[in-house]
């Protein structure tokens, strides 16, 4: 499938997602960037991230202040080509890929550590 086909299929499920947040999530949400790259950055890849990540957030977490050692905006990273391939080329899988990453990063940006996101069904 093409990139751009990747890239209108994983917003719409983003937007749908959102739709189905509590409202108070939903407004916090609504702040957070999302950007949709097929692959990782090599300054990604250079922090230790594995080349087959399916997403990262990066930035500050809600109620904090930009960190010092972290100035940049709250954002969520999608990998399109890594969510493709662990869907197994299958639209519907990428679609329920897309979604609980986007979800999981999501919980980091509301300050939710790995186990808060995992007993939330986020992983």
């Amino acid at each position: 499938m093409k990139p751009e086909e990747l890239t209108q299929i994983a917003a719409h499920t983003v937007g749908a997602a959102q739709r189905q947040l509590p409202p108070d999530l939903r407004a916090l949400a609504r702040n957070v960037a999302v950007h949709y790259e097929r692959t990782p950055a090599a300054e990604v890849l250079a922090q230790g991230f594995e080349p087959d990540i399916l997403g990262l957030f990066t930035g500050s977490a809600h109620g904090q202040e930009l960190a010092h050692d972290n100035p940049s905006p709250p954002q969520i990273l999608l990998y399109l080509d890594s969510l493709w391939d662990f869907a197994e080329e299958n639209v519907d899988g990428f679609r329920d890929e897309v979604r609980i990453t986007y979800l999981h990063e999501l919980g980091h940006y509301f300050g939710w550590g790995e186990d808060e996101v995992a007993a939330r069904g986020l992983e």
